[in-house]
């Protein structure tokens, strides 16, 4: 997007931020103010609260909150709504220059599609799928809540210790390059990182203590900013429980996992907090055990600062180490050298570990505006032993490598917020600001010997990299049809990079910035059709020690985004999205830090249509698909050399799900991979698998559940993580290049009870 759209972008969001400054407000106007609650005292994020016969609507914020402001004295029936809940419409009459404040509980009742009111929820249509969902499927671990968002798929390489390897809209986002993930505000992604850029291990969340997830696709939204191009998801942990609880799953292959919830505060007025804890140990399938154990635990409080903010503080400690056997050659498999499950290098494996510490204060500033801030600070370390190319770089020893990093990252997050009408035209400006800090030591590479002797060092320094932002953007409600987003947002970067092997070395620094500006708008074609656009530009970092390589250029290459889509209701029952999107990358550097070299890459082209259909066959039975294309290609280069490895071209996930208000729940899921290019060329595929799930529970008087769940009911033979690589074996005299894969899991049975008291 060149210079000219950019400022043009700019001037329209600061213009549309600063009209609150001379709006008009209405004559004695009055106000609406109130909390939407549970039957038990819970607050209800994401409820909608909407005024009857007028277009003006809002969601519930923190704490179940929220506001309609200059309004005209009278009568007004609000109308709540919340998936899983019954639909609440109470009488309101407000009084000139006064505000009128409310607190409504809503009962829960059995999910209802015929619920959902696309002309009232003026929200992205991911998150109106992701409300559904939540409600619906099984999530039995952090990378389920992953599988939530459609079209986005995982997979495991290294003993489940290891972060996963992600696939979205046609990227192969490594472990998170190209998509930004949060924790209650705090990044997940680990910039300039040992293993790689983005890398986004989220292991050390509890997947009981999440209460829901903000899903967005490509880079539209100015609160999102490095590593936001194909898209972002943003947990959020419960502020508190309604009850504690007790869990304890078991399955084959010697998994064991035990979870425990707290409820530390009886009379939540003053306050309410609750402990958290989970391990787990998997022996695994392989021949070679990987003795999987992880130790996670999670403390949160919030209390009120006040009249007006709420602050709240949470801390967490997570702990893993783990064997793997890695990626094996297809060719010692088919000479029978190996089983699927055997090791070429059975030495492989790591451990790794984060502390987090993260404090937020939100504040009721009047008239229409909010203010929330966050401090966080993580320490973290890791340590992995890989081998991909088992003997082709030292035929004595063999090539296996250590990568090691020690971590502190902080950063702070300032957010204001202010409703508004004027003239008419209900308005939202929101103003963020913040920074990152992450000082990384130890960063190294080694060449090792069965994890035991260190052969020779690659690579070994100290990188500090500071991201400092500002963002804006006005959202108008322009028509009683019309919804408009414009948006800005600036980044700027501090890069050094200390190389702790050259004595001779002085540090390296470089600086850079970028624009990002960005639109969304929605259109109401009638009461149960929704049309949407959107169009922005993102970026994502590249590593520290590319940027001082590169002396600072090109290296925050941009992404240029699109997507025009529709949601509707065919029928009250029947909850469809279809989206057109198209996303280019400019030039990218990678330093690929299994080798602790820089590649060029170059600019990319990928476009794709999303379907999602939701639909309620009965009160009990409800049926969903995802079905996602994507067109992958490398611009610029010969065409026999287009394909982008790795990227998927076609995915599909969907099911059926029972949910009986007697307390029998169960599912049945299958997620489809298609073959794809293992190289530039094709002239290798990565093959493509289809994958059933089965899961089914009871749950006795709302205390006592007892499930099963079968992975791979049809016992498929899959690969899960796939590899173009050059190998080779100590039998061997010369080099191979094929795939090198990671087996998925056979057929495994588990089964778990948990007690809600």
């Amino acid at each position: 997007m060149n210079s000219v759209l950019i400022r043009a972008f700019a001037l329209l969001t600061l213009l549309g931020a600063s009209w609150h400054l001379y709006a008009t407000p209405s004559l004695h106007p009055a106000n609406i103010r109130g909390q939407v609650l549970t039957a038990e005292g819970s607050p209800l994020v994401g409820a909608t609260v909407r005024i009857a016969d007028s277009p003006r609507g809002t969601l519930t914020q923190t704490n179940g909150q929220f506001q309609f402001i200059d309004l005209k004295t009278g009568n007004y029936d609000l109308i709540v709504s919340f998936l899983g809940y019954q639909n609440d419409t109470t009488n309101v009459t407000v009084a000139p220059d006064e505000t009128t404040t409310l607190v409504i509980r809503l009962a829960e009742a059995p999910t209802e599609l015929a619920s959902v009111d696309i002309r009232a929820d003026r929200r992205d249509p991911l998150a109106i799928l992701q409300t559904v969902d939540l409600s619906l499927r099984p999530v039995n671990s952090a990378q389920d809540f992953l599988r939530l968002v459609p079209g986005l798929f995982t997979a495991q390489h290294a003993g489940g210790g290891k972060a996963e390897q992600i696939f979205l809209r046609g990227f192969d986002l490594d472990h998170g390059t190209d998509i930004l993930i949060t924790v209650d505000g705090m990044p997940v992604n680990m910039v300039s990182h040992a293993h790689g850029q983005g890398y986004a291990d989220l292991h050390f969340l509890i997947p009981e203590t999440v209460e829901r997830l903000d899903v967005r696709k490509g880079p539209y939204d100015a609160a999102d900013g490095n590593l936001a191009t194909a898209g972002s998801v943003h947990f959020q942990t419960r502020d508190q429980l309604d009850g504690s609880l007790a869990k304890v799953e078991i399955g084959q292959y010697g998994y064991q996992r035990g979870v425990a919830l707290v409820d530390l505060t009886g009379d939540k007025r003053s306050g309410n907090g609750y402990l958290a804890g989970e391990f787990l140990m998997n022996r695994g399938v392989f021949e070679a055990p990987q003795d999987l154990r992880r130790l996670n635990g999670f403390a949160k409080y919030g209390l009120p600062v006040g009249a007006r903010s709420r602050l709240t503080l949470s801390a967490s400690a997570f702990q893993s180490d783990w064997d793997a056997s890695g990626q094996i050659p297809q060719r010692s498999v088919d000479r029978g050298d190996i089983t699927r499950w055997g090791a070429i290098d059975p030495t492989e494996g790591g451990a790794t570990s984060r502390y987090n510490a993260n404090i937020s204060l939100n504040t009721d500033l009047g008239e229409g505006a909010t203010l929330s801030q966050r401090f966080y600070y993580s320490r973290y370390t890791f340590d992995l032993f890989s081998n991909f190319t088992f003997f082709l770089n030292d035929p004595v020893n063999g090539d296996q490598i250590r990568q090691t990093e020690t971590r502190n990252l902080w950063g702070y997050q300032g957010n204001w917020n202010k409703g508004f009408n004027w003239k008419n035209i209900a308005m939202n400006s929101r103003l963020g600001w913040g920074f990152r800090d992450d000082q990384v030591n130890d960063l190294g590479l080694f060449r090792t010997f069965q994890r035991d002797s260190l052969l020779t060092s690659v690579a070994d320094g100290a990188v500090q990299e500071t991201n400092g932002f500002l963002f804006a953007d006005h959202q108008m409600q322009l028509t009683d049809r019309l919804d408009l987003t414009l948006g800005l947002r600036y980044d700027a970067f501090a890069f050094r990079y200390e190389d702790a092997l050259d004595e001779a070395y002085r540090p390296q620094r470089a600086q850079k910035g970028i624009v990002s500006p960005k639109l969304q708008a929605r259109y109401q074609l009638s009461n149960n059709v929704q049309a949407y656009f959107k169009m922005g530009t993102g970026f994502h970092s590249n590593d520290a020690r590319v940027v001082v390589a590169q002396n600072g250029r090109e290296i925050l290459p941009r992404a240029y985004g699109m997507e025009f889509g529709t949601m509707f209701k065919p029928v009250p029952r029947f909850l469809v999205n279809v989206g057109a999107w198209g996303l280019d990358l400019d030039q990218e550097f990678v330093y690929v830090g299994d080798e602790g070299i820089v590649e060029p890459g170059g600019k990319t082209r990928r476009v794709g249509l999303d379907v999602s259909l939701r639909y309620q066959l009965t009160d009990w039975l409800f049926a969903d698909a995802d079905l996602n294309w994507s067109r992958p290609r490398t611009r610029e280069v010969p065409a026999e050399e287009i394909f982008i490895p790795l990227s998927p071209t076609f995915t599909s996930v969907g099911g059926l799900q029972v949910q009986t208000p007697w307390g029998l729940q169960g599912s049945l899921r299958y997620r489809h991979l298609s073959p794809r290019p293992a190289n530039e060329t094709w002239t290798l595929t990565a093959d493509g698998y289809t994958l059933v799930d089965a899961t089914v529970s009871y749950t006795h008087r709302n205390r006592w559940t007892y499930g099963l769940s079968m992975v791979n009911l049809l016992n498929t033979a899959w690969n899960e993580a796939q590899f173009e690589t050059e190998s080779q074996l100590p039998t061997e005299t010369e080099s191979t290049t094929e795939i090198h894969f990671t087996p998925g899991s056979p057929r495994l049975l588990r089964g778990w009870i948990s007690w809600q008291f």
